[in-house]
């Protein structure tokens, strides 16, 4: 994203195809891999907004749909076009949000949750991009965005500016009151359609899609485990890096067979990549050690009530 043409705090994009300049940048809350992430506010109804802006090339008509769980979603209210010198960027415009579910556990003794907290936490969550960074909290209060602004008019993120672009350091947002709501939906996919397509962070990625086999929605019900276990539990539940420390399929595999024992026939049949890892036995070819690993020695520092029913 290039913002050469954007002027001191506040920013303002140039008028170009969008009948009306109706967002002010505020103030930068973070960068994704596609698209970063601005507070502005709406110069027409006076009202705060997040605005998200897509690298060039990227196109996601799928975020701008209507979903039928959308009060459990960020609302988006807009979206236009800007061109800067590399191109055009799409720009959605969506209602503040709060912190991430990530930055709240940073907040936290011990960086987790109890079972009880985290139950409340992870209802109503489906999409095949889950992690902790794209759970944010609902909005702050009004004064909370304004004194958010005054400071940021006040103070200014710092900044390097190159030739070409200014880059601005992300923001601390103020936190809200309230459930967490699903953000991020650019990687969601039709739930009627199979794929083999290499989705989820390293780490939560599902069985089937470690081994290109097809997957349906079914993938959610194991992002979302992964999702819980983050919440409760400081060290994340799967490292699946190997001796240089590079992620790595052979490792993560050697985790979960650790943890959850070879997959039966059926499952294995599923996938050609199957006779790579096992043999016709169904046995691990070891072609990464098997760790010394349980969930109830990972479990250790869990804290809560019915940690056994959590673990099954």
């Amino acid at each position: 994203m290039s913002s050469s043409q954007w002027t001191s705090v506040p920013r303002d994009f140039p008028s170009s195809g969008f009948k009306l300049l109706d967002s002010s940048v505020l103030a930068g809350l973070g960068y994704r891999v596609t698209s970063t992430v601005w507070h502005g506010r709406d110069l027409v109804n006076s009202s705060y907004v997040a605005l998200k802006i897509y690298v060039t090339g990227e196109n996601r008509d799928d975020e701008l749909n209507e979903h039928p769980s959308r009060k459990f979603i960020r609302k988006l209210f807009d979206h236009f076009i800007i061109t800067g010198p590399h191109g055009q960027h799409i720009c959605l415009v969506h209602e503040p949000l709060g912190i991430s579910a990530s930055e709240l556990l940073e907040w936290i003794p011990g960086k987790a949750m109890t079972l009880e907290d985290m139950k409340v936490c992870i209802r109503q969550l489906t999409c095949t991009d889950l992690q902790l960074k794209n759970l944010l909290l609902p909005t702050p209060k009004p004064e909370a965005l304004s004194n958010f602004e005054e400071e940021e008019i006040r103070r200014p993120s710092a900044r390097k500016v190159l030739h070409d672009r200014t880059i601005y350091t992300s923001a601390r947002f103020p936190p809200g009151d309230g459930l967490p709501l699903l953000s991020d939906l650019g990687e969601a996919r039709l739930s009627n359609k199979k794929h083999t397509e290499d989705i989820m962070p390293n780490p939560y990625r599902a069985p089937e899609v470690i081994l290109r086999a097809s997957w349906d929605y079914k993938v959610d019900i194991w992002n979302i485990a992964m999702v819980a276990w983050d919440i409760v539990s400081s060290p994340t539940l799967i490292k699946g890096r190997n001796p240089d420390g590079i992620f790595d399929d052979r490792a993560h595999l050697a985790e979960l067979v650790a943890l959850l024992g070879c997959p039966p026939p059926d499952f294995r049949a599923r996938s050609h990549l199957s006779s790579v890892f096992w043999d016709d036995s169904g046995t691990w070819k070891e072609l990464a050690p098997i760790p010394d690993i349980t969930f109830e020695s990972l479990a250790a520092n869990i804290k809560g009530e019915d940690k056994d029913g959590f673990l099954r």
